[in-house]
């Protein structure tokens, strides 16, 4: 075999090395790596807000009842019969000589109470009247007829309309604060008339035992300035006693 042959045999065996090499890289390569692929997340658009409608609160109309006399009676045989409706609402003006004090009526907690004293205000029982027993700490004491006469002075305290009715004890009610409206009586549950006192300070010991049917909603400064005319002892010499002019009574509308 010339060098010819022997190189045309070489260089074929050299090219068919080179290819089996070739493959084998191409077989020994690694794979490509594909990164995976990645779907953003999806974020919720968020849901719009829809106010919650407030609605406003009710703007109380109160109007002045109409007056059953224009001069003012003392005194009655009965009881009065029904006026008030104890769906509405009530409240009664105090217009005193300190100023005035208005106070917030319970008719649903003493319908009778609140009906007799609306009744007795409509009638101007309680013009002139006086503050008769006003203890320092405790409460204003008001409401007899006795003390429109400076004459009757001894006997202030002791008047009345010319009936009686009986005490509405509700369970829930007290004397707890200052400002609160009640009903003034003797040792009997069944006294009541006239005669109603405010209390200046809380008197919690009251409570279940005396008709709550009211509280101040103004004028309670009023109420402090009222010149401070008894003790626990008895009535202070030398005092005199603030005046109820008149009382107003509005009816909710």
């Amino acid at each position: 075999m010339d060098a010819v042959e022997d190189w045309g045999m070489s260089r074929r065996a050299l090219i068919a090395t080179s290819v089996l090499l070739g493959a084998a890289l191409v077989a020994c390569a690694p794979a490509a790596t594909t990164a995976p692929a990645t779907t953003p997340p999806v974020t919720a658009a968020p849901a719009p807000v829809t106010p919650v409608p407030v609605s406003p609160a009710p703007v109380l109309s109160f109007q002045p009842m109409k007056e059953l006399t224009q001069a003012p009676v003392r005194s009655f045989s009965s009881a009065p019969a029904r006026i008030i409706d104890p769906n509405k609402r009530y409240r009664a003006v105090l217009k005193t000589s300190q100023g005035d004090v208005t106070l917030d009526l319970y008719p649903k907690v003493a319908p009778v109470a609140v009906n007799n004293f609306v009744f007795l205000a409509l009638n101007h029982f309680y013009d002139g009247t006086r503050f008769h027993r006003v203890i320092d700490g405790f409460m204003a004491q008001g409401g007899d007829p006795l003390s429109a006469d400076p004459a009757q002075q001894a006997r202030w305290g002791t008047g009345g309309p010319g009936y009686q009715f009986s005490a509405e004890l509700v369970n829930g009610v007290r004397f707890d604060r200052a400002g609160v409206l009640g009903m003034a009586r003797s040792q009997s549950l069944d006294s009541q008339g006239s005669q109603f006192f405010i209390t200046v300070a809380p008197a919690d010991f009251l409570s279940s035992s005396y008709t709550v049917f009211g509280q101040v909603i103004a004028g309670q400064d009023v109420l402090n300035r009222l010149q401070r005319n008894y003790t626990g002892s008895g009535a202070i010499a030398g005092t005199g006693a603030d005046t109820l002019l008149g009382v107003q009574i509005l009816q909710e509308q």
